[in-house]
This record gives C-alpha cells, sequence and structure tokens, in this order.
C-alpha cells in the first residue's frame, strides 16, 4: 500500500475561533491548568464549552487528557477550545486520548506531540478543526490516526517534517473494517520533505488489508505543498477541488473501487494521477508543469482483488478496468497519458474529450490495453502523438490563455469550445466551477468570460484562518 503519493492529498492568527454549535448549558468554562482542564472534561456534558486560557502546557509523561464516556449532541457537541487560535500550545509526549466519546470539538490547539493523535473505532462524530500540528519529527511516526466514523478534519495546518510517517491515516478498527465518512476538508498540509519511497504520504485512507472495503471518505478543499509522498485511497472515495502544489506525491487511487477524482489542481511538481482498480471517474483535473508521470492508467499483477486472496496478493497492483477519464487538461508535462508493464493490462477504459498539450515526448505511451474507447480528445503542441487510434482524437491548436493564477484556460474561438463528444457520463460543472451546459466544451475548462468560481487555492483559502 505504501508507495509515494500525496494523498495514498496558513500561519495561525489570533483571537475570534469560528462559531461551534452550543446548546442551552450554563456559560463557557475557562481553564488555566492541565488539572482543571481534565476536571472540566470529566464534568462536561452537551453544550458546554471548555475554554483553555493562552498559554504553553507540556502533559507529563505517562498521563494524558482524557476524553472518555463523553457524549455531546449533533446540535450541541462539548467543545474544548484555545482561547485563541494557536494561544494553546500543548507538549509533552501525550495530549488528548479518546475512548467511548461522540460529537466532541476540538478547536484552536497547537499540537506539539510525539505519540498519535488517534480517534478510536468506538468513538465517533469527533472533530477536529482550526489547530495547528506539528508533531515530533520521529521516523514511523503517524500524526493523526482515524478509527471511528463520521470525523471531521477540516482548516487545520499540518507541516514540517522530514522523516517516515503520515499526516492523517484512515484506519479501522481492525483489518477487516474501515472508518466510515470521513470528511476532510479546508486543511494545509505542508513542508514533508520526506527522502524514501515509501511511507511518506500525507494522507492516506486505508492500506492494503482494506483494499475491498468501502470508506466512503470525501477529501476537498486542501492544500497540499511541498508533500512528497503521494495521498492514497481506498474504495468509494471522492478527492475534489484539492491543489497539489510543489509536491513529488500526486494522488494515487491504489486500491479499491468506484472512486473519483475530480477538479483538482496539481502544479509544478513531479507526479500526478495514478490510477489502479476498478469502476472510477477522473474528470476536470488540471495537470501542469509535472516533471513526472502527469496520468498513469496502471496494469495490474492481478485483475482483481477477491476475497479469498494471499497478503501478498493483496498487496500487488489491481489493473484498471472501466474507469472513466473525460474532461481534463494536461499542459506541459513531462510524461503526458501513459501506462505500465505489469502482466495484467488495464482494460474497457474510456478516454474521451481530454485535452493533451506538450512540448516534448510523446502525448500518449500507454503500451498495452484491451477493450480501450479514445473520443474526443484534443493533442498540440511539439510532442509526438505517440500510441492512441487516430480515431480518437484530432490535432487543432487549443488556443490556450495563460490567466493571473498561472492557469490556461481556453480563448475564444477555441476548436475545443463545443467539441465534446461523451454522452454516457454526465458532467455538469468545470474545474472552476462554470455550469457545462448542453454544448461541452474538451478539457477541464468551459469556455466563459465569467471569473472562475474555483481557482487554485492559496493559503488564504485553508488552515485554520479560513472561513
Amino acid at each position: 500500500m505504501k508507495r509515494r503519493t500525496f494523498l495514498t492529498g496558513t500561519l495561525l492568527g489570533a483571537a475570534g475561533l469560528a462559531a461551534v454549535p452550543v446548546g442551552a448549558s450554563a456559560a463557557p468554562v475557562t481553564v488555566s491548568s492541565l488539572d482543571a482542564l481534565q476536571k472540566a472534561i470529566d464534568r462536561a456534558v452537551p453544550g458546554d464549552r471548555i475554554v483553555v486560557a493562552d498559554g504553553t502546557y507540556t502533559v507529563p509523561s505517562g498521563s494524558a487528557l482524557r476524553v472518555s464516556g463523553k457524549k455531546g449532541a449533533g446540535d450541541a457537541p462539548i467543545s474544548i477550545v484555545a482561547a485563541s487560535r494557536g494561544g494553546v500550545v500543548l507538549q509533552g509526549e501525550r495530549g488528548f486520548v479518546f475512548s467511548d466519546s461522540s460529537d466532541i470539538v476540538l478547536s484552536g490547539f497547537a499540537f506539539r506531540q510525539s505519540t498519535t493523535l488517534e480517534i478510536p473505532a468506538n468513538s465517533s462524530r469527533i472533530r477536529l478543526t482550526r489547530n495547528d500540528f506539528k508533531f515530533a519529527d520521529v521516523s514511523g511516526l503517524d500524526w493523526v490516526v482515524v478509527r471511528g466514523d463520521d470525523v471531521k478534519i477540516d482548516r487545520n495546518r499540518f507541516h514540517d517534517r522530514t522523516t517516515e510517517g503520515i499526516f492523517v491515516v484512515l484506519d479501522g478498527a481492525d483489518a477487516k473494517t474501515v472508518a466510515k465518512n470521513l470528511h476532510l476538508f479546508r486543511n494545509h498540509f505542508s513542508g514533508h520533505r520526506y527522502t524514501g519511497d515509501n511511507g511518506g504520504e500525507a494522507v492516506r485512507l486505508g492500506d492494503s488489508a482494506r483494499a475491498l472495503l468501502s470508506a466512503k471518505a470525501v477529501v476537498e478543499h486542501n492544500l497540499f505543498e511541498r508533500c512528497d509522498g503521494d495521498p492514497e485511497a481506498v474504495s468509494e472515495n471522492t478527492v475534489r477541488y484539492n491543489t497539489v502544489r510543489d509536491s513529488r506525491g500526486g494522488i494515487v487511487l491504489r486500491h479499491g473501487n468506484h472512486s473519483t477524482v475530480e477538479g483538482n489542481y496539481l502544479l509544478g511538481g513531479a507526479e500526478g494521477i495514478r490510477v489502479y482498480g476498478n469502476d472510477h471517474l477522473i474528470v476536470n483535473n488540471y495537470l501542469g508543469g509535472l516533471s513526472g508521470r502527469a496520468l498513469v492508467i496502471g496494469s495490474g499483477t492481478t485483475r482483481d482483488h477477491h476475497s479469498g486472496e494471499s497478503k501478498e496478493e493483496r498487496r500487488g497492483n489491481d489493473a484498471c478496468d472501466r474507469a472513466v477519464i473525460v474532461h481534463n487538461t494536461l499542459f506541459g508535462n513531462k510524461g503526458t497519458l501513459s501506462g505500465e508493464g505489469r502482466d495484467h493490462a488495464p482494460q474497457d477504459v474510456v478516454i474521451a474529450d481530454n485535452l493533451l498539450v506538450a512540448s516534448a515526448g510523446s502525448l500518449v505511451s500507454m503500451g498495452k490495453t484491451t477493450g480501450f474507447t479514445w473520443q474526443g480528445n484534443i493533442l498540440w503542441g511539439a510532442a509526438s502523438d505517440g500510441t492512441l487510434p487516430t480515431g480518437g482524437y484530432r490535432r487543432a491548436d487549443p488556443l490556450l490563455r495563460q490567466e493571473s493564477d498561472g492557469v490556461f484556460r481556453l480563448a475564444a474561438g477555441s476548436p475545443a469550445i463545443g467539441a465534446a463528444t461523451l454522452k454516457s457520463t454526465s458532467v455538469t460543472e468545470d474545474i472552476d466551477g462554470h455550469p457545462r451546459g448542453s454544448a461541452r466544451d474538451v478539457g477541464a475548462d468551459q469556455y466563459t468570460t465569467s471569473a472562475p468560481v474555483r481557482r487554485p487555492l492559496t493559503t488564504a483559502d485553508v488552515g485554520p484562518n479560513a472561513a
């Protein structure tokens, strides 16, 4: 499971935490010591809000802040918040430890621990919001591990490490289970300069043992900068509207089926999107200026993973079958669209209405495939066409213009306008959030004079101070 990928996917402000729903309990309780904080947690009832005074607090070795048997409510969580964002620095070996708890919010802390923050399988609906995570740079330490269902991790900053280990891991109670419905959004992941080949993902959704399990996680509106491992995922996840900049890692559907990768910007790094497994939708992504492989349709050591296979077989690659790859723009990458050479070739993949532009190499270098459908693609640039059938594309200058955010979009009069051909897949918006309408354009961008609703993310859009 562990391979180089970004998704295996802000400066701290002063006062003014975002509003957290509060029930009809008493006024907020302010504490200024760890003992007082633990007592307030032990007494907390739904709707309580515990405010920790700004300062640096060191949890003694062997101790922890225990949230045990505490049950908030959906509209009245138990909220434990810093007086100001980043104003409470929590040091020591261990911080918060959850057990048999639900509807708990942790907000505004600067976490500086040397052991994992775990949300166990017996705890659900936990929210980590507007925190700053910079754990000890210990090899093999995963910073946040999610085993419970319906967890939200939003508007946090994860930053600055050099060792093996992962910022956020989606796991389960055991190898036969996986946490459901993780929502990971508006986070800033930066500065994971890991030099090894495996184990340095920014985000990992599951692992090889869970290859056939359905997590239904949503990873959206996150910014990944200088992250050198690949985010990896198992089945039925949605990875959308994220921006990956200057990172060696890309987005990898390493295991599983029925996932969607939509509307992501991968800019100026190395790897792009790599796809294994069955029935994925890869739509409206912009891959620009990548020094490695932009889009890889993976071959397999096995045709399909199945419930009786050995542990070693499960670790292998599942060939990509029946993916739909539509309305993507691949611009100025060293390797544009390519395949691999394992025994089981990808099959029955639809590659339609994509825009491929490069100045060197081959635009398509697929190797062996079975039952591919190529249609409506536009190719341009000095790069050779490569290995695709002549009826599946045409060569035409798409008349791209570079805008202030660095993205190349269609200009008026482009032959890509209204030229899309695929009718079987509904694509209602483009990467910028503009409606496609009935006459869809080739590539990720639908031509319009209106300003984009979504652009590549910047640090102002994510992290503790994001809207």
